[in-house]
């Protein structure tokens, strides 16, 4: 429906807030009340019904109260507040609207087993920790004192004027750094360590969002990475796909960007956002999202989370990764460790304490930065949880499952080499076997066939690179080879070729034999000079995978 037509002969209505005037505390619901009854509907159905507690839209529920009502959110249905903060209380009212209105969810659906049944990516988290100076405690735990601001230039942020500690606050908590208290040593020094991170994971030219504190944070990071990505083309003697980062807010106009970082594969490849990506906007080429803000609400956290999750088959991806460099990742964990639990007896909230009176910002430069590992992780399934877990424990736990279906390297390439029995086999591994790809970009394996990948995983087996592997059957079995026929020798080898290339789904595929290379050698009929092709096929990966 539209704000000019209420489209009353319809018997299915897709509104929005704003069409049916609800949208704030301001709007009167005109278009509502004036054209539909009160038990006009006799189905609601609500998407994002998370945001109960905003505007006045809570009317349409009200005035039909004789309607089925449903309401739909990929948020957590409760949350377990365990800091006071105003967000995290905020987002706690907002869960008790839904329960209190809703009740019980009738489904749920857990993302570990969305990620389980291949509908959702995998989700790997690499944490870092923000040391400042000479500190033996991350950032986040330590903050900023007025005794660390000695010697350090310390001006206003706004004005260039200079400051003395006694004009700033006694002490800043990493929450308020980059709203309080810019820092932009610190701003450098976790631009180079995503940078270095973006590098060693396929190249900086993946489709990223990088979450900031406030618009002035999102400028200087944007400059941050667009020096960092003009210094490697430089040096790289690459020319620059521009724009490379760019800002992407709602002080920017910033959804004017959005179908360029959807759409375009050689340009705006990092988006640098506060608030305007969390909800909303369906990229699913988005191979990272990154933490440079201190989150404080559980719901805007999963939002955030949520942009990566999206599978993208065009450009292969089955896997995103979450840089977390403020413990962003620390909602994610605890969250996630419980099912909904229907509420006991009500407790009362207490209102979070009234805002500080405006005060400037501060900036401070001089720091010493150091930004280190804190770990990596990867959410799984667990007793229907989702449950971040090292990527140590999870190679452990797919190992554990791969030698319990095949306990010896023997018999792992016996059904290796079989399509049916390996089909069979990779579906006993966690996710049906897209734990083995996720493994492969873990390691960074690439170039080599998911055998290898398994076979040192599982057995210790030394890994080949595909085409190491074709080679060393073509020397390794040069005497079995030569004592074929010529042309059946020849497309042997070819196939090798193609192994090489794709792999094994490629040397499987019956297409294979349409390749220019197999049929200029002699195809399927030089085959068939040494009898049935498909047993002189299984002999020949018996011998490739025992090279």
């Amino acid at each position: 429906m539209s704000s000019g037509n209420p489209q009353k002969n319809a018997r299915v209505l897709i509104a929005t807030c704003q069409t049916l005037d609800v949208a704030s505390e301001d709007a009167d619901a005109n278009f509502l009340t004036t054209h539909y009854p009160e038990n006009y509907f006799s189905h609601i159905v609500i998407d994002e019904c998370h945001r109960s507690a905003w505007g006045k839209w809570l009317q349409v529920l009200t005035r039909n109260p004789s309607a089925v009502q449903i309401g739909l959110t990929a948020t957590p249905r409760k949350l377990e507040i365990t800091e006071r903060t105003a967000e995290a209380l905020g987002d706690a009212q907002i869960t008790a609207d839904n329960l209190r209105h809703f009740g019980d969810p009738v489904y749920e659906y857990d993302i570990a087993q969305g990620i389980e049944d291949g509908y959702l990516a995998a989700c790997e988290i690499v944490r870092r920790d923000i040391f400042l100076d000479a500190k033996l405690r991350p950032e986040r735990e330590t903050g900023v004192a007025a005794e660390d601001l000695a010697g350090k230039l310390l001006t206003d942020a706004l004005t260039g004027e200079m400051l003395t500690t006694a004009e700033v606050r006694a002490r800043y908590e990493a929450t308020d750094f980059e709203e309080r208290l810019r820092l932009p040593d610190r701003v450098q020094a976790m631009c180079h360590d995503l940078f270095r991170h973006l590098l060693a994971t396929g190249g900086p030219e993946q489709k990223t969002i990088i979450f900031c504190a406030r618009d002035r944070h999102a400028d200087d990071v944007t400059i941050a990475m667009n020096n960092l990505y003009a210094t490697w083309c430089a040096e790289q003697g690459r020319q620059r796909l521009e724009p490379y980062a760019f800002k992407c807010t709602a002080a920017g106009g910033g959804a004017d960007y959005l179908p360029d970082l959807r759409g375009a594969a050689r340009h705006h490849f990092v988006a640098i956002t506060v608030d305007l990506l969390t909800t909303g906007v369906d990229v699913p080429c988005v191979r990272n999202v990154v933490f440079f803000k201190y989150v404080r609400s559980p719901i805007a956290f999963y939002q955030m989370v949520g942009r990566g999750t999206r599978l993208d088959p065009v450009t292969e991806k089955l896997m995103f990764r979450v840089y977390d460099y403020t413990d962003a990742t620390r909602l994610f964990g605890e969250e996630f460790k419980g099912k909904f639990r229907p509420p006991g007896k009500a407790t009362s909230i207490e209102p979070p304490e009234p805002p500080e009176p405006p005060e400037r910002t501060a900036q401070v430069e001089g720091f010493e930065v150091r930004v280190t590992d804190a770990g990596r992780y990867i959410v799984i399934s667990e007793d229907g949880r989702a449950v971040p877990v090292t990527v140590e424990d999870y190679k452990q736990r797919l190992a554990a499952r791969l030698v319990e279906a095949a306990p010896t390297l023997e018999e792992f390439r016996r059904r290796w080499i079989l399509p049916a029995a390996r089909r069979e086999l990779l579906a006993r591994l966690p996710e049906g076997g897209r734990s083995a790809l996720l493994i492969r970009a873990l390691k960074h394996m690439a170039d080599y066939n998911l055998y290898d990948v398994l076979g040192d995983l599982g057995y210790g087996l030394a890994p080949r690179t595909r085409p190491d592997r074709a080679d060393a059957f073509t020397y390794k079995h040069a005497g079995w080879l030569s004592g074929l026929p010529r042309r059946t020798e020849a497309t042997l080898k070819a196939l090798a070729g193609q192994f090489a290339r794709g792999g094994t789904d490629s040397l499987e595929s019956p297409q294979v034999f349409q390749m220019p290379e197999v049929l200029r050698a002699g195809g399927l009929p030089a085959l068939k000079i040494r009898g049935e092709p498909g047993e002189i096929l299984l002999e020949t990966k018996e011998r490739l995978f025992a090279a």
